[in-house]
């Protein structure tokens, strides 16, 4: 399975020159690659700038509305992405579900966004860890909501980033560590398979996310055996972001 790096540029940068700046460089890097795939997220305002015509460097959205079209002002549905230039979509990532999608939400427009032709890079995470492991519920509960009545031929379009919220943005404590990850990731599959069997299960990729960057990528990668990362602040980074995506490629 190769490698899934993901760049999450959230609402940034401010211009369209910028970002081709950025896609351009991180572009060059992408396309040398063998054992990684990455994937770039950038604001839906700018899909439709970048162009690629491999596999190893594809585009994803940040969210989706929960309708295809109609009187929706502002809303963006899941095939204007699609047509855009979008193969992945990231949903249930903890800023939106902190501006309001919860679980119900979020299961509605993955199911919806599987229906059209999109990958679902699905997120889950708990706020913080508690020494009664109730944060171990709280990761099955989203999981179990979000994926209900998700079909086991839908498999190959999922993955699942785990994204604990303590260790998101500027003012986080840090990154988790490799193993903590490790045990989270057994964890995740072990729910999965209950959905969907353990066969299934195993080929879901679970990449961690959450203060990702060159320095700790190496140990989540292998010490960790993720499947990848999903990458915030540091993607909006050329040099730091294609250093993490070599790094990937020896792991």
């Amino acid at each position: 399975m190769k490698k899934l790096i993901v760049a999450n540029w959230k609402m940034n940068p401010e211009s369209p020159r910028e970002a081709k700046e950025i896609f351009n460089s991180v572009k060059r890097t992408a396309l040398t690659l063998n054992k990684v795939n990455t994937i770039i997220c950038p604001p839906a305002v700018y899909l439709s700038l970048f162009q690629s015509k491999s596999s190893k460097l594809t585009f994803g959205a940040q969210d989706c509305f929960g309708d295809l079209f109609g009187a929706y002002t502002g809303k963006i549905g899941p095939t204007m992405l699609r047509n855009s230039g979008a193969t992945y979509l990231i949903l249930g990532h903890s800023e939106t579900r902190a501006m309001g999608d919860n679980d119900l939400a979020i299961n509605h427009k993955l199911r919806l966004a599987l229906k059209n032709n999109l990958k679902v890079i699905l997120c889950v995470g708990e706020h913080h860890r508690d020494e009664q492991a109730n944060y171990l519920q709280f990761i099955k509960t989203q999981l179990e909501e979000n994926l209900r009545n998700v079909q086991r031929k839908s498999v190959s379009d999922l993955v699942i980033a785990y994204e604990p919220i303590w260790a998101i943005g500027a003012q986080a404590k840090g990154a988790d560590n490799p193993e903590g990850f490790q045990h989270q990731a057994i964890y995740i599959r072990k729910i999965l398979a209950a959905q969907f069997g353990k066969e299934a299960a195993m080929k879901i990729p679970v990449l961690y996310g959450g203060s990702a960057n060159s320095q700790n990528a190496e140990g989540f990668l292998r010490q960790g055996e993720a499947d990848g990362l999903l990458v915030g602040r540091a993607s909006l980074d050329p040099s730091e972001f294609n250093k993490m995506l070599k790094i990937a490629e020896q792991c």
